[in-house]
């Protein structure tokens, strides 16, 4: 006997939908159909054909194509969404068609004109999580095209989507748009970013041999970038953001590209008992060119010292002038601060991951820190973000966690006043307390001393939104997202923008990017909050409830009257949060 044998091929699929479509046919049926009609003959259909699509099936308001070339589907689909924006430019928002569409590239069964399988399964999902006229790729599509096209993909981490078994990393489509009212103010942010030296510092690589010693290769890097952060006339990408380079073999004119620098500094670090070894070179991106490389032996106790060596070295290369004019400001570390220093190192290595897990394990290991070495400023200011972290962002509103942060910070302080962790960790317990004056206070003095400080930009950005100046809160958290593009904290960055827009009355700015938010970090309740909120203000009341709904089961107590109590917004804020809530369906 013979089986009926299954035609199995390689593509590219894309999955595309209209967002809030019942809301549309909802406000005009006959209306809604005859611009859809439109669209897909003037625009999307000639688009397909021209790209060498083929439309596997439509669905009323979706569209199932399949393509030979991944480029070819990534092409067409950007092409239509920005022909949309041009038909959608004198139509009222609310009446907008918008498109959303995932594309992926995986095996599919073939049955008839039909097509099955995971590679279709998948693209659908991705179409799920696409914004409105947004476009999500898969993990895979994106290293297929990535060096092929000229416009950017922002990383969103691996997402669990439903009846997919596995997480899928995905990728947005970065279409160049620019949501914020307050485009000239962000203009100037990036003009003056641009008229400055740009670097970045990827993590350098560990040749010890020891898997062990990854944290202390990480922390020589770390350094490296705290020391060049301090200096103003630097624009230095923070430490979270290059390190979305560890473990990959990287391309420099690629990176420098991503992270919209000129120059990038890589390196290796080999340590043997108390012997040291590290090696640097800086390389101009646009040409490609080596412009210093040097390496540098010592004693484990000089390790300090190399690393300000090789700063120095940097911005010499760079800038000599300007390091004429200023000099670069020694960390004034001493050998006995090596013990504290590698705590604190190997907690960071484990921090940034942001589980709920390695956060706890990082406080573990700081307090440690705190413990054996009482004196080691940094430990302890790090140990006070983590507890604010743990008890804030991971929706435990812990009392004692809050107490000790504050104990903490202040106890850093007083080590080192120029310390800027600690006075972000300041601002964030007096944000906590109500007292939205003195966490200005501290956030600009943690950027006085490092204006290199993503986290100060975006918790300056959170605390603007909650004081209803929404224009001052997305210049910072546009700083913030420059800085730091690739950040772990983009969900937080996420959230605070969608604050912003909402008090401002922008409310499909602030679903988007609370969709943003929620889709990176799906149990984080300040995510949810506002993504209910604008919703509900946007009038998708449904989607609204259900969001409130994945609210209470992750926070039960979550009512009016708890949120009035427990989170920072000023009344006026307040007001507008609260009145989203209810028309949600919140009591």
């Amino acid at each position: 006997m013979t089986e009926d044998r299954v035609d199995r091929r390689l593509a590219a699929i894309l999955a595309g939908d209209v967002a809030g479509y019942s809301r549309l046919m909802g406000l005009d049926e006959e209306g809604t159909l005859r611009q859809l009609k439109a669209h897909r003959k003037e625009l999307v259909d000639p688009k397909i054909a021209e790209h060498r699509g083929r439309i596997v099936k439509t669905t009323g308001d979706g569209i199932l194509v399949e393509f030979v070339s991944v480029v070819d589907a990534v092409r067409c689909a950007v092409e239509i969404a920005r022909g949309m924006r041009e038909r959608n430019a004198s139509v009222p928002q609310e009446r907008r068609i918008e498109f959303r569409t995932g594309i992926n590239v995986g095996d599919i069964i073939s049955d008839g004109n039909d097509i099955f399988g995971d590679g279709v399964n998948v693209a659908a999902r991705l179409e799920g999580l696409a914004d409105p006229g947004g476009i999500m790729v898969s993990r895979v599509v994106y290293e297929q095209v990535r060096d092929k096209l000229n416009f950017g993909f922002e990383d969103l981490g691996e997402q669990t989507v439903k009846n997919i078994a596995r997480p899928i990393g995905v990728h947005r489509i970065a279409l160049n748009e620019n949501v914020s009212a307050v485009t000239s103010s962000v203009s100037d942010v990036r003009s003056d970013a641009s008229q400055r030296p740009s670097i970045a510092v990827l993590p350098f690589a560990n040749m010890s041999g020891d898997s062990e010693q990854e944290y202390f290769a990480d922390g020589i890097s770390e350094d490296i970038i705290t020391g060049l952060s301090k200096l103003r006339w630097f624009f230095v990408i923070a430490r979270n953001s290059s390190f979305a380079y560890k473990g990959k073999a990287v391309d420099v004119k690629r990176a420098a590209r991503e992270l919209g620098v000129r120059y990038v500094l890589e390196g290796s670090v080999r340590r043997s008992s108390n012997r040291v070894r590290i090696t640097a070179q800086l390389i101009d991106a646009a040409t490609g060119n080596h412009i210093w490389a040097d390496r540098y032996d010592g004693e484990l106790a000089d390790v300090f010292e190399l690393q300000d060596e090789i700063t120095k070295k940097v911005i010499a290369a760079i800038e000599p002038k300007l390091l004429e004019a200023e000099g670069l400001r020694s960390h004034a570390r001493s050998p006995e601060d090596l013990g504290a220093w590698d705590l604190l190192m190997q907690a960071n290595s484990v921090f940034w991951r942001m589980t709920r897990a390695d956060i706890d394990a990082a406080i573990v290991t700081l307090k440690k820190a705190t413990e054996r070495y009482p004196d080691y400023a940094p430990a302890q200011s790090m140990l006070a973000f983590a507890l604010l972290f743990r008890a804030i962002h991971m929706g435990a509103y812990r009392s004692q966690d809050l107490r000790d942060a504050l104990q903490l910070a202040s106890r850093a302080a007083e080590l080192d006043d120029g310390d800027p962790w600690a006075h972000l960790a300041l601002g964030w317990a007096a944000l906590l307390t109500r007292q939205t004056e003195t966490a200005v206070e501290e956030y600009h003095r943690a950027l006085g001393i490092n204006p290199n400080f993503a986290a100060a930009h975006g918790h300056l950005g959170m605390v603007y939104g909650l004081d209803d100046q929404p224009d001052k809160a997305i210049i910072h958290l546009d700083q913030a997202t420059l800085i730091s593009p690739h950040d772990p904290q983009t969900f937080l960055f996420n959230t605070n923008l969608a604050i912003a827009h909402y008090m401002a009355d922008r409310y499909d700015e602030a679903v988007a990017y609370g969709r943003k938010a929620v889709q990176q970090r799906s149990s984080f309740t300040p995510g949810l909050r506002i993504y209910a909120a604008s919703l509900a203000q946007k009038g998708e009341i449904k989607e609204a409830g259900q969001i409130l709904d994945q609210l209470k089961i992750l926070q039960p107590e979550t009512s009016i009257a708890w949120i009035v109590e427990n989170t920072p917004y000023k009344p006026q804020a307040m007001a507008k949060l609260v009145a989203g809530l209810r028309r949600a369906g919140l009591d």
